[in-house]
């Protein structure tokens, strides 16, 4: 079974997406068989994400998750976003599952396609249509993957990040009804962190 780690910075500023990127790295050091399955970039500042989704194949020890699992607070000593900026606590939310839970999809609703790799990696990436886009069609998501050299391979993971991308919409749809990990910003604000870390942003 595999088992995941969702971090998202809500409807935060890009401070809290910084966060969610520095957060991850603690998790990470952590966790070292984590692998990124899926993230939502900051759409003006790299290096800052919204979310990121890791996965492992191994159980998650249950001290880890108790001293996760929640509201995490970071408190920034440096904001080169805002320079002087009064406010210093940012806010991410951690939540760990086990299964990409969603509505009912059916397997017809996603279309695959597949490519050549571009760039380096030799003659079966370049010359093999290894590469995979999933599709969801109702609701026209889409994602690619060419991580593996295996088309079987590529199409399994496209699925999964197809899933999380999806589980991720469902989530934000229920972010005004719901406590859960996509709560926003201010529902974040107003828990009380199970961590506390400090340092730059």
């Amino acid at each position: 079974m595999k088992h995941y780690i969702q971090i998202t910075a809500g409807r935060g500023p890009v401070e809290c997406a910084r966060a969610v990127t520095l957060v991850a790295r603690e998790i990470v050091k952590a966790i070292p068989s984590l692998q990124l399955a899926d993230c939502e970039p900051h759409n003006q500042v790299e290096g800052c994400y919204m979310s990121m989704t890791f996965v492992s194949g191994e159980s998650i020890p249950e001290t880890i998750v108790k001293e996760w699992q929640g509201t995490v607070l970071w408190r920034s000593t440096a904001n080169p976003y805002r320079p002087g900026h009064k406010r210093s606590n940012w806010f991410v939310g951690v939540n760990f599952f086990d299964k990409v839970e969603l509505p009912e999809i059916a397997e017809s609703d996603i279309v695959y396609e597949t490519c050549r790799s571009g760039g380096k990696g030799g003659q079966n990436v370049n010359k093999v249509e290894t590469t995979v886009r999933a599709i969801h069609i109702p609701s026209g998501i889409a994602v690619k993957c060419s991580d593996e050299r295996s088309q079987s391979q590529n199409k399994a993971r496209a699925r999964e990040r197809l899933f999380l991308k999806l589980r991720r919409q469902n989530e934000k749809a229920q972010a005004d009804s719901s406590c859960r990990q996509w709560s926003n910003h201010d529902k974040l604000e107003r828990g009380n962190p199970v961590k506390k870390l400090s340092g730059k942003l």
